[in-house]
Order: C-alpha cells, then sequence, then structure tokens
C-alpha cells in the first residue's frame, strides 16, 4: 500500500511474510497464492506491499539463479503485490516448533550474517517495483548479549563495513539503493534505539542506520519522542519501521494477572520481559521466568516481547502498547517529512496466541492481517497521508 505524504513523498506500508514462514523458493511463491494474495483482495487492493522473509536457502536460490528471480518477480506482478523491503533477521528455521535463542544466529560476528544480508540485499535490488530506488533490509542487532566480546565486536564492525561498500556498489551497478538497519531488541547487544547510536556514529555510513519496531521499543519502555529525536539528532537514519504492540500488564503482582500472562508464555517464540524500576530496566530473558517466579519485580507494569495483533488487544486484565506505536508513527510520519518510508506490519505470533485466539484456518488468518492493515492505513491517514491507487 501506497500513501502521498504532504511534502509530496511516497510512504509504503506492507506486512511481513514471516507469519507464514517458508524455506525454499518453492514455498515463498506458494505464501504469494495461498496467503499474500487473499490479504490483498480483502482489502479491495489492486496492489498490495508485503515485506518478505527470506530463508538463507530461498536467497540463495534467488542470487544464484536469475531465472529464479525473474520467476518471484513475475509471481508478484500477476498477484498484485511488490516488495520494498525485506526482513533479514531470521536466518533460517523461523517456522520450526522451537525457535526462542536460535533467531540470533548467526550473528554479525559469524561471516554467514554478511553474505545471507549481501544476497538479500542483491535480490532486493532486483524485485523493486519499476517506479522505485530506494530498498530496505531490517537485521538483527549485532548479537544475542551472552555471545559477545570484543574481539567479536570487531569482527562485526568490519562486516558492517564491507557490507556498507558492497551496498555502495549494488548502487553504482543497478541504480537501486539498498539500506540495511539494525534492528533493537531487549536481550541484545543493542537492546535499545540509545544503543544502537554508538555503533552506527562510529561506523558513519548513510546506507546502514536502524529499524525501529515500535513492540520492542514499548518492551524496553521507550519513550518514542525522544528516541526518535535522539537518533535524527545523531545523525542515524531511519531505514524502516516495524508497526507492532508489546503486551503489557498494569498488576503483574495480582494472581489474575500472572494467570492471563500465563497463556501467553509458549514454547516456540523468545518473550523478552521488562519493567522499570527506579534504578533502570529490569528483566527476564523469556515469559514464562517472570511469570511463574520470582525473577522480575512485579509492583509495576510488565511488558513482554509478544507481538500482539495490532486491531485486537488482549481480554482484561491485559493490553497491548498501541499508544506507543501511536506516538512513535506520528513522529516517523506526521512531521512536516518523513524520518522514514518503508513502514510494516509485523505480526509474526498468530499461531503462539493462546489456543482460543489462533486463527483456525488461513481464511482466518488473512481476515486479521488485512484488520491489522485496515488498523495501520487509518492512522496514516488520519495524519495526513493521502492512500494511493
Amino acid at each position: 500500500m501506497r500513501f502521498r505524504h504532504p511534502d509530496g513523498t511516497t510512504v509504503h506500508l506492507a506486512y511481513c511474510t514471516n507469519v507464514h514462514p517458508a524455506e525454499t523458493l518453492d514455498g515463498v511463491l506458494a505464501q504469494l497464492r495461498d496467503h499474500c494474495e487473499p490479504v490483498r483482495r480483502r482489502l479491495g487492493r489492486d496492489r498490495l506491499g508485503i515485506g518478505l522473509w527470506l530463508a538463507k536457502d530461498a536467497a540463495h536460490a534467488l542470487v544464484t539463479d536469475p531465472a529464479a528471480l525473474r520467476t518471484l518477480r513475475s509471481e508478484l506482478d500477476r498477484r498484485g503485490l511488490e516488495v520494498v523491503t525485506l526482513n533479514g533477521f531470521p536466518y533460517e528455521g523461523f517456522g520450526a516448533e522451537e525457535v526462542k535463542y536460535r533467531v540470533y544466529r548467526p550473528d554479525w560476528a559469524d561471516p554467514e550474517r554478511l553474505e545471507h544480508t549481501t544476497s538479500l540485499a542483491r535480490v532486493l535490488a532486483g524485485l523493486l517495483p519499476d517506479d522505485v530506488t530506494e530498498g530496505s533490509v531490517s537485521t538483527l542487532p549485532l548479537a544475542w548479549r551472552t555471545r559477545w566480546d570484543d574481539e567479536r565486536a570487531e569482527t562485526a564492525r568490519t562486516a558492517l563495513r564491507t557490507l556498507a561498500e558492497r551496498l555502495d556498489a549494488l548502487r553504482e551497478l543497478t541504480g537501486r539503493s539498498v539500506r540495511v538497519g539494525l534492528e533493537p531488541e531487549p536481550g541484545c547487544v543493542v537492546e535499545t534505539t540509545a544503543d544502537a547510536i554508538g555503533p552506527l556514529t562510529a561506523l558513519a555510513h548513510d546506507r546502514i542506520g536502524v529499524c525501529v519496531d515500535t513492540c520492542h521499543l514499548a518492551t524496553s519502555f521507550e519513550d518514542p519522542d525522544t528516541a526518535l529525536d535522539a537518533l535524527t539528532g545523531a545523525g542515524v537514519r531511519i531505514v524502516k519501521s516495524q508497526l507492532s504492540a508489546a503486551l503489557h500488564a498494569a498488576e503483574p503482582r495480582r494472581p489474575e494477572v500472572r494467570e492471563a500472562l500465563a497463556a501467553f508464555a509458549e514454547p516456540r517464540f523468545l518473550h523478552q520481559t521488562r519493567t522499570l524500576t527506579d534504578t533502570g530496566l529490569s528483566g527476564t530473558d523469556d515469559l514464562a521466568e517472570a511469570v511463574h517466579g520470582d525473577a522480575l519485580p512485579d509492583t509495576a507494569p510488565w511488558r513482554s516481547h509478544f507481538h500482539v495483533p495490532l486491531h485486537a488487544a488482549p481480554a482484561a486484565p491485559l493490553t497491548a502498547t498501541l499508544p506507543v506505536l501511536r506516538t512513535a508513527l506520528t513522529r516517523l510520519v506526521g512531521g512536516p517529512h518523513p524520518l522514514t518510508h518503508h513502514l510494516e506490519v509485523e505480526t509474526y505470533t498468530w499461531q503462539a496466541l493462546p489456543p482460543d485466539l489462533r486463527p483456525r484456518d488461513r481464511g482466518r488468518l488473512a481476515d486479521g492481517i488485512a484488520a491489522e492493515l485496515t488498523l495501520a492505513r487509518d492512522l496514516l491517514t488520519d495524519l495526513g497521508l493521502k492512500e494511493l491507487p
């Protein structure tokens, strides 16, 4: 979906396909048929943006076989879909029964991460619509914190410098500009937007910036205006923003609140949980650690990294952090000029919701994704953007 900002530029809205992961190119093509096109039809749109997630095998097939890339581009066109952004965070296995810490490997100290991200950038340059010259790729925020030391940090800096050089070369070769954004996430080396400023200003390259995920922003209790002002003040480019909402529990001390939270403590994804105390953030790596013990102070609200559907907040006594998303979006695109032109709804946890909240079939899932995009569209038009055909 495209929107005209009052300054005349185009803002793109997509939804991320990691909600129906596939490891192979055939699987990606099936996604377009079984999920993405039905969502577009529900929205009554001739064209729908999708943020593709390409696992390593699918990305390798596309970057090494020009015919495969042409096939994917043709299928996108045929089904009324377009791609201006890729989710390069998960490397493989995002559809596994247990993902948890695996999603952070390989990290930016491992050579596979550089090669995979380079492949994604090259693929994206070939997928961009004919009238679009700017693409974006989100990636993990360096590494999970426990695997980090000075040696790995220097290796990662070298890899990012190499990536920036390759992106420059790609621009010269294709005329397409692809930028990569580190996506701050709780528990990682770059946990907050503030943590991103140092590494990115040291790198000092326009093609490497930040991806602001509003669920992660909320989970870390970051104030959106303060965070975004700090990024822009430091000259850090906001490459893209993922529109998402975290799980919020106002009174975690109450037994009924703990019981409601426990329903979201599931075995597939990691749900980092945080609370803000007088001495700063306190947290656990997963929701179960917080719910079933005393690892987390419970005198102040908790927020958990669980991407809840934007249009459907959980039932009381829980809520979602949609107000944080609204505030961030106002700052991102509600001013005289957008801070980013790429927005992506990223609720990948539909099948990890408590059983009574999960969509029972593909049709219900498409309904839910369409409802999320409708909400995002309404937020954008309320900010003065005009939806384009």
